[in-house]
């Protein structure tokens, strides 16, 4: 085949083998970044041009929206920036910013989404949705039933993707410029072929499933032919590759508006076309950029369309397009190729920004002058995050990208059912309480009695806490089989899921917040004296502390292990239940922003927090209580074990000033680098790196017009720091910045 010239043969050619075609054809590269080029002028023209509609967005927050088409792989006409300089083209919509209503999550949550921004849906699909056609938010709340109402109105369970696409699916995009969309559906007729036998429920499902793949692919065929550009056969050079492959992701973001719609793993993919061509004299390194940098300007304009809830907690517009760079082979070959620089290289050519969702798969054995312009663009810009290869490769393979934030799966051969996150927090308050609400007042679980003591008993609270735990992993489980089983048969991701394996491993993502206030809290009950401030109705809504007691992110085992046990013991828990359609359990400490909302639906805790106060991010300390520096904290959120409970992730955010890195970049450069091997050796999953004063925050905070492009980490993704709310830079600003190693 003429596209496959002078690449490597292997199985790839007789099989849909992304992963083989990678590992026989990448060039890896261990020197430094001096090669990198600069914007050209058409890539100039193209960004200036989204400069001032992003602007514009700010303003009002929402550009446009198209109420007349509902979302598809094929149903808007083809839209450009600025036609006559764009070597990668093709929009969500047909112009910029512009964002689509997708009615099949939910008609109620398109009339809030936009009731909010002054808009009306069109008569006809408003008809259409009300009378004909049933949507996944409109399932899930048909078969929910009391307890799950409760739990999820209490926030016990928060953020459920009950109302809005749940997200986290990476289609192998890469497939389409490899094999073309005629192979690929060749060899999904072949699979519906042979998925016979007695027709039970699950057959059924999965004959439907490949059928509607198949639709999905001839319409990617169709959009892609709109701009002028034949997918039906394989990429011939690194353009093609590089436009084939975001043709496959732009419709995987034309069809749904997922909490996360991640990209997957491309560095070393684009780099092998990349290569050819310079073998062939048809490609330059300024042109080369130029098409990373173009490809990256498209992602960055990805928008949903979003309910004010919504906002609220995942704050900042996030589209979480989750790039995966780096690693290293099950070979032991670094992964790193002259691509990798490019795309990171973008948040100096296009400025510094949240999107594509940068993650650097870090290894110990990467190439030392990697990690260090890794470490010199993490100072720099904050819009970096680091996941340990060496822990996730053994698992997962080489082939593997981070979905959302943290979360890792073999790319085009896993996909998850994402399920937000359970309130530990509260959920000890319940076991204080009885199983009575804090806040509301309502008798939410039946299964503990309220506890009578003047002063807490470590083992008797421990004992109804893990009692309580017990009932909520119910309670999630069956929250999350409804919500995938509806989302499958109402929002099915078809486009997405023709780029994966007919038979694909699925993952049952729970997750947790507030673990570091559940250790402080029942560190404080063991080691110093707790006594229950109850109100008139007996309930404990506030908390008297005697005594000092350990507080996690200290690297004092007596408070470590706390946390350590309750993860342990929610995921065994969740384990003994059965998941929809087969998946695998896995959890994740994680929260976003949302743990401003996760706080603010919590009461008073043992640990001295007070009432409303915000958690602290994922697997973080609380603010302020990691006083023994930059490396107990690290070595504090080191031990939470990501094999043996946490697969799906173990989100760590890390603030320090410049000063505690060193006097002078170069040193910086090098301490950042050391962090990042010391603390990824001890077996930890993930660091966010923010590099920056407090005072820059707070001035930030309010002269906003003075940093317009400030971008920080704030738990699993980056953010411009002025598209957040006040309350969230207010908690953002409260976090620890560490000011001495």
């Amino acid at each position: 085949m003429k596209e496959w010239r002078n690449f490597t043969e292997g199985t790839w050619t007789e099989e849909i083998n992304v992963s083989d075609f990678i590992q026989k054809n990448y060039k890896e590269y261990s020197g430094d970044e001096s090669f990198l080029k600069g914007v050209t002028p058409r890539t100039k023209k193209v960004w200036s041009h989204c400069e001032k509609l992003l602007n514009e967005e700010l303003k009002k927050h929402v550009l446009d929206i198209d109420t007349l088409h509902m979302s598809g792989i094929n149903a808007y006409e083809a839209g450009y920036i600025d036609q006559e300089n764009e070597v990668i083209v093709g929009l969500q919509t047909d112009q910029p910013l512009k964002r689509i209503v997708n009615p099949y999550g939910g008609i109620r949550m398109v009339y809030q989404e936009l009731g909010a921004y002054g808009y009306q849906l069109d008569p006809t699909v408003d008809r259409y949705f009300n009378e004909f056609r049933k949507t996944h938010n409109q399932g899930v709340f048909d078969a929910y039933n009391d307890e799950i109402r409760k739990a999820r109105h209490v926030g016990l369970l928060t953020g459920l993707p009950d109302a809005y696409g749940r997200g986290r699916i990476i289609g192998d995009y890469r497939r389409v410029a490899l094999y073309g969309i005629d192979f690929l559906i060749e060899k999904k007729k072949e699979d519906l072929q042979e998925l016979v036998g007695p027709m039970s429920n699950d057959l059924i499902q999965l004959r439907e499933d490949v059928s509607m793949q198949c639709v999905a692919l001839e319409e990617m065929k169709q959009m892609a032919l709109k701009y002028g550009y034949d997918i039906s056969k394989p990429a011939s050079n690194a353009k093609e590759a590089i436009q084939w492959t975001y043709f496959a992701y732009l419709a995987a973001v034309k069809e749904n508006n997922g909490a996360a719609m991640s990209l997957g793993r491309v560095d070393a993919f684009f780099d092998i076309y990349i290569e050819r061509d310079f073998e062939e004299g048809t490609l330059t390194e300024e042109e080369a950029q130029e098409l990373i940098d173009q490809f990256v300007i498209k992602l960055r304009l990805v928008r949903h369309l979003r309910t004010p809830d919504y906002d609220e907690l995942f704050s900042g517009d996030p589209t979480w397009v989750t790039c995966s760079i780096g690693g290293v082979g099950v070979d032991t070959r670094p992964m790193v190729t002259k691509t990798s620089y490019r795309i990171v290289h973008t948040l100096t050519n296009l400025d510094p920004s949240p999107e594509p969702n940068m993650t650097i798969l870090w290894s110990l054995d990467l190439p030392e002058k990697f990690k260090h312009y890794c470490s010199k663009m993490s100072i720099q810009t904050d819009a970096i995050q680091y996941e340990n290869d060496d822990i996730m490769r053994p698992i997962f393979g080489d082939d593997y990208a981070i979905a959302c934030c943290v979360s890792a799966m073999r790319v085009g051969k896993d996909m998850q059912f994402f399920g937000a996150r359970c309130n530990l927090a509260k959920a000890l308050l319940y076991s204080i309480n009885g199983g009575v609400d804090e806040i509301t007042k309502d008798k939410v679980l039946e299964i503990v009695e309220p506890m009578q003591d003047e002063i807490l008993d470590y083992d008797k609270v421990k004992k109804a806490y893990y009692e309580v735990l017990e009932e909520i992993a119910r309670i999630y489980s069956d929250a999350m089989n409804i919500i995938h089983y509806m989302h499958d048969k109402y929002a099915y991701e078809k486009g997405q899921m023709a780029l994966h394996d007919t038979k694909v491993r699925r993952l049952m993502a729970y997750g947790v917040a507030g673990l570091s206030v559940v250790a402080d809290s029942l560190s404080a009950i063991r080691y110093a004296k707790v006594k229950p401030i109850r109100d008139e109705d007996g309930i404990t809504v506030d908390f008297e502390i005697e005594g000092d007691f350990p507080k996690y992110g200290n690297d004092d085992d007596r408070v470590d292990d706390i946390a350590k046990e309750v993860l342990e013991k929610f995921y065994q828990e969740l384990c003994k239940h059965t998941p929809y359609r087969k998946a695998e359990v896995t959890l994740s400490v994680l929260t976003i922003t949302s743990n401003v909302v996760y706080g603010s639906k919590t009461g008073a805790t043992p640990d001295g927090r007070k009432k409303g106060v915000a958690f602290a991010p994922g697997a973080n300390p609380m603010h302020g209580r990691d006083m023994s520096g930059a490396i107990a904290s690290l070595n504090s959120v080191a031990k939470l074990k990501y094999s043996e409970c946490c697969r799906d992730g173990i989100s760590n955010t890390f603030s320090i000033i410049p000063s505690a890195l060193g006097e002078n970049k170069e040193e910086q450069i090098d301490n950042l680098v050391n962090v990042l091997d010391g603390y990824f050796a001890q077996g930890a999953h993930h660091l966010n790196v923010n590099v920056l004063d407090r005072s820059l925050l707070e001035d930030a905070m309010e002269h906003p017009d003075k940093y317009p492009l400030l971008t920080i980490r704030v738990s699993g993704y980056a953010v411009r720091f002025n598209r957040l709310t006040r309350k969230q830079q207010e908690e953002v600003i409260a976090r620890t910045f560490h000011s001495k190693m």
